[in-house]
This record gives C-alpha cells, structure tokens and sequence, in this order.
C-alpha cells in the first residue's frame, strides 16, 4: 500500500504544479495584453532637434496613436550615446522603457572601448531598425579631381598628402573614410570636428580635402556648388541628388556605407511586447506620409523584425569590427 500512497502523493503534487503553472501563465498572459497601460518612455541618446531626434518623435507620434498609450520622448546625450544606454540598461524590462540606438550604440562602442559601461548583445533586445542616413562623399572645390576614380588615383599616387573630416573619432563618419582607404590601401590624415557643420566648412575652405558626411546636411552645399560630390556608397542613387552616381558606378564595387538609427529594449523585456511594438514602428515607417516626410530630411525609412534586426547586428558588428581592428582604432 505504500508505494500506492506515495504515488498518490507524487500524482498530486504533479497536478498541482501544472495547475500553478498554468495559473501563473493565465495571469501573465492578461498582464502583457494589456500593455501598454501607462505613458512609454522614449529615451534618444542625441541633443533635440537632429535628425535621429526628428525621425523618432515621428515615428513616435503614430507608434503612441496606434497603442492608444502617451509616448514621452526623453532626450539623453552625452558619452558617445553610453549615458542614455546605461539608462537604459537599469530600467526594467517591462516594456516601459525603450530607446532609439544606432550604428555608433550597437556596433562601434563595443569595438572602439576597451572597457564599455553595457554590453548590447546581453543588456538590450532589438525590437527594429528605424531610419538609414546615407553618407556622400564630398571634395573641397579645388581638389584637382573631377571623380571618384581621380581621387583613389591621386590618393594612391601621392600618399600621405590628403587630410579627411569626420564628426569625431570612432564616428560612422570617420570609419566609413577608413573603410574607403582601407579598400584603396590609402592613409591619409584624419581631422575629427565635433559636428557636421563645422567639419563641412573646413572641406568647403579648403583646410581638410575630402569627407564622408551626413548627404542631408551636404546636399544643399553640393546643388549650390559649394562642394563637389564624387559618389554615393549605397547600392541605388539618392533621389535628393540623382546626378551623383554610386560609388559602384564611379568604378569602387562592393562598398556600401551609412548610418542608421534603430528601436531596443532593456533585455528580458517579454517576447509578446517586443514584437506588438516592432509591429507598430513597421506600420509607422510604411506610413507614406511618414515615408515622404523622412526622404525629405535624407533619411530613408528601414524597418525589420526583431530577428532580422538581431541578424543585421550581428553582419554590421563583424563588418565594422573588422575595419576597427584593422585601421587600428581606439578610444579611451
């Protein structure tokens, strides 16, 4: 009789745990459909008013209308975006708290610092990409080159002459021109400015040769002539400045290079949250007012799945993270 009663006894215990489990998934399940239920917090890593601020607070707008909950949008820069990604790596993973992360958070911080205050693959959840900024190539107007082939000549035939701008060290900017020397086997001088507009009217007076800059803030410098434009490196001209052929096209295959902005969340953040908003950033972005509204600031809309963005991580990660180590990049 005893081996029947511990048997009954073990029977019991089973059933009661599958009743607990399934209580507790009964709970949660009510728990996460009701989300959102609160205002979501919304943090960028950028000053107001850039153009990663301006696409999220768009986006933001319809992503608030579509969950029928307040999106508060919370700018924290400073450090190379480390101070809002420390933020958000305290916050809890409820849903509550999401930011917008981009090239420099995800890919570059972790190959450029030794020592980083978060690390992105344990610490966030991509949720989906936001917007690509597609970059130009520029010239100062008395370079003796017409394009981009004439350039990689001069560079190769006089080595060590150029100087390049970029927003700062580490910056997509600087990389994407240390990704263009490296493939024409070029070293040239680096001259890092703290942002854009000072960097182009250094190109533009002549004290730096050539840039990889933000096409948005060039272009207009380029239609007034200003600056020369040698190529584009992305894979289809831009519609802001179709005359200016791709780096493919101007005779460099195989090269592409932008800056892009994306969604995460703290890590832990449950799977049915992260994918409701992913689904309501996607539909933002295909919104065609939204669309039109970003290729006229330069930015193109992207949008993806948190596997494919998970995916494109990890390709961006191993393309960039090779041009660091080979150029033999650092920060302190």
């Amino acid at each position: 009789m005893k081996p029947r009663g511990n048997l009954r006894r073990t029977l019991l215990k089973l059933c009661g745990g599958i009743s607990l489990a399934a209580g507790a998934a009964a709970l949660a399940a009510p728990v996460q459909a009701a989300w959102p239920d609160h205002p979501i917090r919304w943090l960028v890593p950028y000053t107001a008013g850039g153009g990663s601020d301006v696409s999220t607070r768009l986006v933001a707008q319809l992503v608030s209308k579509d969950l029928g909950a307040s999106i508060v949008v919370e700018n924290k820069p400073g450090a190379a975006t480390i101070i809002a990604s420390q933020e958000l790596r305290r916050s809890a993973p409820d849903g509550y708290t999401v930011m917008t992360a981009g090239q420099g958070t995800l890919v570059l911080n972790p190959n450029l610092y030794p020592k980083l205050a978060y690390d992105p693959n344990k610490d966030f959840t991509p949720v989906s990409t936001l917007v690509r900024l597609p970059m130009v190539l520029v010239v100062r107007p008395n370079l003796p080159v017409k394009n981009l082939a004439e350039l990689v000549s001069y560079i190769q035939k006089n080595p060590n002459k150029l100087s390049f701008g970029s927003v700062g060290n580490g910056s997509p900017h600087h990389l994407a021109a240390e990704l263009f020397l490296a493939k024409i086997h070029g070293e040239e001088t680096h001259v890092p400015y703290k942002g854009t507009p000072q960097a182009l009217q250094d190109v533009i007076g002549g004290q730096v040769d050539f840039m990889m800059a933000d096409l948005s803030a060039s272009a207009p410098l380029i239609r007034s002539g200003k600056l020369r434009a040698l190529g584009i490196p992305l894979a289809k001209r831009s519609s802001a400045l179709p005359d200016v052929p791709t780096f493919a096209e101007a005779g460099l295959p195989d090269f592409t290079a932008y800056t892009w902005q994306a969604v995460v969340v703290p890590a832990g953040t449950p799977k049915a949250i992260v994918d409701k908003l992913s689904a309501s950033i996607r539909k933002a972005l295909a919104n065609p007012q939204v669309a039109d509204k970003l290729n006229s600031l330069g930015m193109q809309p992207m949008g993806d799945t948190p596997e494919q963005f998970r995916t494109f991580i990890d390709q961006e990660q191993q393309k960039w993270g090779g041009v660091i180590r080979e150029r033999h990049i650092t920060l302190n």
